[in-house]
């Protein structure tokens, strides 16, 4: 672990550490981020191992500008007229995810929505133009601990899990974006944060916050809450040691038993990197209405694999179907 000034050489070798998968933590105006590339599973996945993050929540993609995001997101009006104010800065959109936008699945936490926002500080900016990708970077921090505004609290926190920081001096806003939801008619302020809700509203009318929304709701989902996830529409039963022909089987490691209708492994060699890396791809590639249900090997509980039981359980509480083989 290393932590160096911003200088041209340092943000080019940043840059490249991104483009090769690798994890960078960098000075933003709200606190410091872990970056990775937000169009890499595996990049993403390194970002919750290191965090040791218990849930695997929907990460901010951090664009330079309003054109960059285009590419990822479908563009709105509120959108456009809360950027004109709030762009770069500290104010997070949540918006549908465009058609054959790059954006890992594990980013969005397999969502169809994608939380993007474009940072004001110049080291984070000159990273983003650099690495020329999308950045997916919560604060730089173990799960749990204070969000960092120093480059020393990364160090602290997070150690040799993190080979590069950045340090462009303390955080100016010292507070996480605020999140905004722009995906429905009105506004829904997710997560409060650096941008105010007055401000906000300022620009476009009175906003619903979170808290308020009625039971049932339409799921939302944001960095720094505890959110809704993917779903299948086929019911899901955990710890499967044997499968059944009308079942689609997701796998792990070297030997799944034989005999489903489809089947998906999430990691041949059992690398809980990898299988996290794939999970919420492979389970959309076996959400079929041809198969009664979805059964799922074991997973180690251990590292990674806390998070991805935990999204396993939640997906098979989804539908009521915890039977077990």
């Amino acid at each position: 672990m290393r932590i160096v000034e911003p200088t041209a050489a340092a943000i080019d070798e940043a840059a490249r550490l991104l483009r090769a998968g690798g994890l960078v933590a960098f000075s933003t105006e709200t606190v410091y981020g872990l970056g990775g590339d937000a169009t890499n599973e595996r990049a993403v996945a390194a970002i919750f191992d290191a965090k040791g993050r218990p849930m695997f929540n929907p990460l901010i993609a951090h664009v330079p500008d309003v054109r960059e995001a285009q590419r990822f997101v479908q563009w709105s009006d509120a959108a456009d007229r809360l950027a004109a104010k709030f762009w770069p800065g500290p104010l997070t959109f949540v918006l549908p995810r465009a058609e054959r936008s790059p954006i890992a699945l594990l980013a969005t936490a397999g969502l169809d929505t994608v939380a993007i926002r474009a940072p004001s500080h110049p080291v984070a900016q000159a990273l983003i133009r650099a690495a020329e990708l999308p950045i997916a970077a919560p604060s730089a921090n173990r799960s749990g601990a204070v969000s960092p505004t120093r480059a020393e609290h990364v160090a602290q926190s997070l150690g040799e899990r993190v080979p590069l920081i950045l340090d462009g001096g303390p955080c100016v806003v010292g507070l996480e974006s605020t999140v905004l939801d722009l995906t429905g008619a009105t506004p829904v302020l997710l997560r409060p944060g650096g941008a105010t809700r007055e401000a906000i509203e300022g620009v476009v009318g009175p906003i619903v916050l979170s808290e308020a929304l009625p039971t049932g709701a339409a799921a939302r989902s944001s960095p720094g809450q505890l959110a809704s996830h993917y779903a299948p529409s086929r019911p899901v039963r955990l710890e499967a040691t044997s499968v059944s022909p009308d079942e689609a089987l997701l796998a792990f490691g070297a030997h799944p038993p034989a005999g489903a209708r489809l089947t998906c492994n999430l990691s041949p060699t059992g690398d809980l990197a990898e299988a996290a890396a794939n999970l919420f791809a492979q389970m959309r590639a076996l959400d079929r209405p041809e198969i009664s249900r979805i059964a799922v090997m074991p997973i180690p509980q251990t590292g990674l694999g806390l998070a991805i039981n935990d999204r396993l359980r939640r997906a098979a509480a989804d539908d009521g179907a915890r039977g077990r083989s």
